[in-house]
C-alpha cells in the first residue's frame, strides 16, 4: 500500500511529465502557425509559462528528493496523450488544434487542483504556493483558448472560401 507522500511523489513526476509533452505539443503549434497572428503569439507566451512551469516542478522535486531516473517511465503515459490529441491535425489543423489545446489545459487544471490537495495533505507549503501559481497560468490559457475560439474559428471559416489562401495553419 502506498503512502501519501508516494503518491504525491509520483503525482509530482506525472505534473512534469505533462508539462514535457505540452512544452512539445506547443512548440509543434507555434512553428505551425503561419496565419494566425494572435494565436501564435499566445502560444508562444504559454510555452514560455511552461518552460517555468517545468523549472518550478523540478524545483519542487528536488526539494521532495523525488528521483529523476523514475522519469522516463512516466514519459511514456503523457507521451501517448499528446499523440492522440496531435493525430487531429488535418486540413482543419488550426481548428482542431485550437480545440485540443482547450482540452488539455482542461486536463492541465485537474491535475494541478489535485496536486495542491495532494501537496497540503503531505504539509508541502512551498509545493501548494507553487502549483497554485502554475494552476492560475492555465486557467487564463484555458479562458483565452475558450474566449478565442470563435475567432480561430470564423477566421479559419473565411480563409477556407478565398481562392489561393491557406486556412489550415
Amino acid at each position: 500500500m502506498m503512502t501519501y507522500e508516494e503518491h504525491y511523489h509520483d503525482w509530482l513526476r506525472d505534473a512534469h511529465a505533462m508539462e514535457k509533452q505540452a512544452e512539445s505539443m506547443l512548440e509543434s503549434m507555434a512553428g505551425r502557425i503561419d496565419n494566425y497572428p494572435d494565436l501564435k503569439a499566445r502560444i508562444q507566451q504559454h510555452l514560455d509559462e511552461t518552460k517555468g512551469q517545468l523549472q518550478i516542478l523540478e524545483q519542487v522535486l528536488e526539494r521532495n528528493n523525488v528521483s529523476h531516473s523514475m522519469m522516463k517511465d512516466t514519459m511514456g503515459k503523457m507521451s501517448a496523450f499528446g499523440q492522440s490529441i496531435g493525430g487531429m491535425f488535418t486540413s482543419d489543423e488550426i481548428v482542431k488544434g485550437a480545440i485540443s489545446s482547450y482540452v488539455f489545459e482542461q486536463f492541465e487544471i485537474g491535475c494541478y487542483t489535485s496536486l495542491i490537495a495532494a501537496a497540503e495533505k503531505v504539509g508541502d507549503l512551498e509545493g501548494v504556493a507553487a502549483f497554485k501559481q502554475i494552476l492560475e497560468q492555465e486557467k487564463a490559457m484555458a479562458d483565452w483558448a475558450l474566449t478565442h475560439l470563435p475567432d480561430v474559428t470564423q477566421q479559419y471559416l473565411t480563409r477556407s472560401e478565398a481562392p489561393g489562401v491557406e486556412a489550415k495553419k
